[in-house]
């Protein structure tokens, strides 16, 4: 008997043979059980086998019952063509244009499976076929030359007369023509294939009536021109569809529509710019806008053409520049306007492959050269706007946005363990607020995504969940919802999509666990139980019921079948290929060869590490994930994972149907058929269990799972008032948040949440607001209740619900004379990083009442405490009154600033006393109220000598510099003084230190020693004294300063909890 070793196998020899040789007989016995164990060689080997019979079925139909339309219906065997009857019906007519579709984006598929192992024979057909398509091709369409030769049997080029989807004909029409020039002209590898052997005068020779001399690359370069005028907008962002041939003359306010160029000729005034009934949509979707610089760049830079580069990298920039001030993106965005449409957003439909392309654009620019400067074509200077700067070509800049765009998915859209299992919901891109539960088909692309970048926990968690979920339906269903554990809105349908498997594929190959071997074996075996048609394969229009749809889109060959070949040969040459190669959206690989890079950089930066994933994207460092160490005697760590059954769980796999049932047409065609299998509909082990296909031997014996956990949740509601009758008081949204004009009928519902600081999720009792009123709040978003609602009904003595005073934070209120900060504003105006408008210091206040402990807070939370606070009370005066005598100050010529600042600790601190505290705006926004005081003296270190004897007497407020000494020792250098109402109140220590990355900036003083005077002798009455940030800017300030009061901070309990986001004001 002859055992076929696996890789694993291999491996553990090698360290088995470095060891001490006292074990080498126990580990060689154990590690001979375990490659019996695995997936061998052979077992491969046959799956792979069944994946190129797979394809070939599709291919061989389509090329006989179909080419040269687009597609087939592989159950009635005919083409599928555009609609023209109905060109509203934009989900046929955006991917068909007309032009073969399915054979152009199937072309890299037949390159790679050329790669296969096998019988010469075997592998000649594949190149065969793949040689005979491009020559295909060419004889349809031409050479994309000038000449007579340029004029194929349907026409010069792509010139046909087709209305399409940019997006969809740059990632399949465009991608799959550079991806298999690129194989054509041996760029990609394909096994035994050398074309400088068979180069002659003409081309590359591959018959005795064709060369290949680029005419696919010709091509591309003729169809990217076709689709240049979408970029005529003045945002960049290009126009969804285009027709081929006539470009987009039917949106209404584009320059290339005759009606414009007429009015424009007779001047502006008489162009009508509102667009008339029933005009072009001009809703582009964020992943269609801003995916395009892998094809455009391949295409520039093999061409020289530097237009489709720049036009894509702008279209890619501008809408990043749009995301929202929490670093979110819409799905919809208008492409005249740059104006989002609807406000929620995910990771899958419109936005999917944005997220991909960031990540991607980085691999493929780190080994090329820089871009080159965008000129002038002929009258087409409309398609540049403003030039790129350096930093939109910098390869770095796109794995920044990458970690940025990450950072505010995990922020506002992850839902981690406490949830059941790991999972994204959908959220606004203005709160960060849930908006709805459900995860799409497309969204399966992200655990492949993450896993090549390095996130490898996050993927592997996710991964989980959609293997899950494929195992209960047999397919990933479009939209399913993790509430109900249902298909969302009868959307059940699986059309081939191909994101699931690419995902098994990429983390089969970062962690080379068989388990994912098994998966993609549960998914070759559904698809071609459900999925077999006649003539090809067609989608699921019901993954419940079983229903075909007739229709085999291109992409199920181009990208379904083609990961799960490449799944199955491990030792492909794409697998093994030293290069900063990509697969595009649409699966097609694509790199820029090194013949064109003359300045290629020696070294580039690695993908970052997936230990990393809680540090700033800013500051982690380079290096590339290994796969996770396996369980001792166990082969795979997937299925040793202690929560599996956690997505097993939330998928509801035990409620998947019963898979036995088989057509007897499908069961009477598969005796001849090498193409279907009806063998194994169920796991070996229990239903439960997924993938389906896996065996015993892979899974832990008296294995264990982690406890299922779930955030605890409870409600306060606030009894209505008696003249109400039940109806909630008043909320409004504003200054990032919801504000609370009434507790009457209020109800609100505590969520338990990860502390702010980034502390484990089982740490502390720390509670947020997550519901007000059914209605749902962001993560960082805030309750604001007037204190004065709290006083007239809740009663301070009541344990279910009181407010806390925070004893460690507080904030310093200055007025300003208005002349002081308009100049102030104007030079300082605080940069947004997060794309919203910017606001000067004097507006920028609405932090101030954020109630969180310094000491707690998070990056997110720190990151606002700046200078000047108060935004919120701006806008929300009119609805709040505070208690007790109003002196209206309204008149007055000044500006209140806000400034958060940090009590001391240590033996030496003084308490801050019961100053009487500063009052809200008014609702106009003026100042309220005088501040308790205005004699401020300014001082530097205050290290070498004390001051003069009367600063103390006759100033309410010292102001100091940090530094030099300890804080006790400034103190000491007060003289003594008797306390009156004029003399010392408040010292105040302004603070230079820069700010972090992680937000812990304003750290608490110590006050290390009992506070002396000058002359060594105890105080009798210690220092009260604060510090704030801010350096010279606030040093400044305080210098300037008419009035200076305080204002208390409080936080609230419910039932002994604290709630970390209900905010008394």
């Amino acid at each position: 008997m002859v055992l076929t070793y696996t890789w694993q196998t291999k491996v553990l020899l090698r360290k088995i043979l470095q060891s001490n040789t006292e074990w080498l007989i126990v580990l060689l016995a154990l590690a001979w059980i375990g490659g019996a164990l695995a997936m061998t060689e052979s077992d491969i080997q046959v799956l792979r086998t069944e994946t190129e019979d797979m394809f070939y079925h599709g291919f061989d139909n389509y090329m006989i019952h179909a080419f040269p339309e687009d597609e087939i219906k592989p159950v009635s065997c005919r083409p599928l063509t555009r609609d023209n009857n109905n060109p509203a019906h934009v989900e046929l007519n955006d991917p068909l244009g007309n032009y073969s579709l399915t054979l152009i984006d199937s072309l890299s598929t037949l390159a790679i499976i050329a790669s296969n192992p096998g019988t010469e024979q075997k592998t000649k057909r594949a190149l065969t076929r793949f040689q005979e398509g491009v020559e295909a091709l060419v004889d349809l369409y031409g050479d994309g030359t000038g000449g007579e030769t340029g004029h194929g049997a349907r026409g010069r080029g792509f010139d046909v007369d087709s209305k399409v989807q940019v997006f969809e004909t740059v990632i399949r029409g465009l991608g799959g023509l550079l991806s298999a020039h690129l194989f054509a002209v041996g760029d990609l590898p394909i096994t035994g294939y050398d074309p400088t052997s068979e180069t002659g005068s003409g081309g590359i020779r591959w018959s005795r009536s064709f060369s290949y001399n680029g005419q696919l690359l010709r091509l591309a370069h003729d169809l990217g021109k076709r689709l240049l005028p979408a970029f005529s907008t003045t945002t960049g962002i290009p126009y969804p569809r285009i027709n081929l041939r006539r470009g987009v003359p039917f949106y209404h306010n584009s320059p290339l529509n005759p009606q414009n160029q007429v009015c424009q000729a007779e001047g502006a005034g008489h162009c009508e710019t509102s667009p008339p009934p029933n005009h072009e949509v001009t809703e582009t979707c964020t992943a269609g806008a801003g995916s395009l610089i892998l094809e455009f760049t391949v295409l520039s830079r093999l061409t020289g053409d530097v237009r489709f580069e720049h036009l894509a990298k702008r279209a890619f920039w501008s809408i990043w520049e749009r995301r929202s001030a929490i670093g979110l993106l819409g799905a919809g965005i208008d492409a005249e306007s740059g104006v989002w449409i609807g406000s929620s957003t995910g990771l899958g439909a419109g936005i999917d492959s944005f997220f991909e392309y960031a990540a991607k654009s980085y691999i493929l620019l780190s080994a090329a050269p820089k871009a080159e400067p965008a000129i002038e074509v002929g009258n087409e200077t409309w398609y540049f706007g403003e030039p790129l700067t350096a930093s939109h070509h910098d390869p770095a800049s796109y794995l920044d946005v990458w970690y940025a765009a990450h950072d505010a998915i995990k922020r506002h859209l992850y839902r981690g363990e406490g949830y059941i299992h790991p999972h994204y919901v959908q959220a606004n891109i203005i709160t960060g607020a849930a908006t709805a539960m459900w995860m799409d088909s497309l969204s399966a692309f992200f655990p492949g995504l993450l896993s090549m970048i390095g996130h490898m926990t996050e993927a592997i968690q996710m991964h989980l969940l959609f293997t899950a979920l494929w195992s209960r339906y047999s397919a990933i269903p479009e939209r399913w919802s993790t509430a109900s554990g249902s298909i969302e809105h009868g959307l059940g349908w699986w059309g081939g999509r191909p994101e699931f498997i690419e995902s098994t594929y990429h983390l089969f190959r970062a962690t080379e666990d068989p388990w994912y071997l098994h998966v993609g074996e549960m998914t070759l075996r559904d698809i071609k139980r459900r999925c077999w048609a006649k003539c090809g394969w067609s989608g699921i229009q019901d993954v419940r019921s079983g229903e075909q749809s007739d229709r085999m889109e291109s992409f199920f060959l181009g990208e379904t079948t083609k990961y799960l070949n490449l799944l199955f040969n491990p030792s492909h040459p794409l697998n093994t290929l030293d290069s900063s190669y990509v697969f595009t959206t649409e699966g097609h690989p694509l790199l820029i060869p090194k013949s064109k890079n003359s300045r290629v950089p020696k070294q580039r930066s690695s993908i970052k590490s997936s230990n990393e994933d809680d540090i700033p994207y800013r500051v982690r460092t380079a290096q590339c994930p290994v796969p996770a160490a396996r369980v001792p005697f166990t082969i795979s760590a997937t299925a040793a994972r202690k929560d599996l059954f956690h997505a097993a769980n939330l998928a509801r796999l035990q409620l998947m149907p019963n898979l036995n049932t088989l057509g007897a047409p499908l069961v009477e065609f598969s005796r001849d058929h090498p193409s279907i299998s009806v063998t194994g509909l169920h796991s070996p082990t229990n239903y439960t269990f997924y993938p389906w296909t896996i065996p015993l031997s892979l899974i832990p014996r008296d294995g264990t799972c982690a406890a299922i956990t779930s955030r605890p949740q409870f409600d306060i509601t606030f009894p209505p008032a008696p003249s109400v009758f039940m109806i909630p008081g008043p909320i409004h949204r504003a200054g990032g948040g919801i504000l609370v004009g009434g507790l009457s009928g209020l109800r609100l519902s505590l969520i338990r949440d990860v502390p702010a600081w980034g502390g484990k999720e089982t740490e502390g009792d720390l509670f947020r607001v997550h519901v007000i009123n059914g209605i749902p709040l962001g993560i960082d978003e805030k309750v604001y209740v007037p204190h004065d609602l709290l006083n007239d009904i809740v009663n301070a003595q009541d344990p279910n619900f009181y407010r806390i005073r925070n004893i460690e934070m507080l904030d310093i209120v200055v007025d300003l004379h208005s002349h002081d900060t308009q100049s102030e504003d104007a030079e300082h105006q605080v940069p947004d990083d997060q794309g919203s408008v910017n606001l000067s210091p004097a507006i920028m206040r609405d932090m101030l009442l954020s109630g969180v402990d310094s000491s707690n807070a998070g990056a997110d939370t720190a990151s606002h405490m700046r200078l000047a606070f108060g935004n919120l009370l701006q806008q929300v005066s009119s609805m709040i009154g505070d208690s007790g005598n109003i002196h209206s100050t309204s008149k007055l010529n000044s500006v209140r600033e806000y400034v958060s600042a940090i009590t001391p600790a240590g033996i030496g601190a003084a308490p801050i006393p019961d100053f009487s505290e500063a009052l809200s705006p008014d609702k106009d926004g003026n100042p309220r109220g005088i501040l308790t005081w205005q004699s401020v003296y300014i001082t530097g270190e205050n290290c070498k000598a004390a001051l003069p004897t009367q600063v103390p007497r006759d100033h309410q407020i010292i102001v100091m510099k940090r530094g030099s000494c300890s804080f006790r020792e400034k103190l000491t250098n007060i003289p003594t003084y008797v306390p009156h109402p004029k003399s010392l109140q408040l010292v105040i220590i302004v603070s230079f230190e820069p700010e972090d990355g992680d937000g812990n900036w304003l750290t608490r003083p110590l006050i290390d020693g009992m506070q002396s005077t000058p002359g060594g002798l105890p105080r009798h009455n210690p220092i009260p004294m604060v510090m704030v940030g801010g350096g010279q800017r606030m040093y400044d300030m305080l210098r300037k300063a008419e009035r200076v009061g305080i204002k208390r901070r409080y936080t609230i309990q419910a039932q002994g909890i604290d709630i970390n986001n209900l905010i008394i004001i």
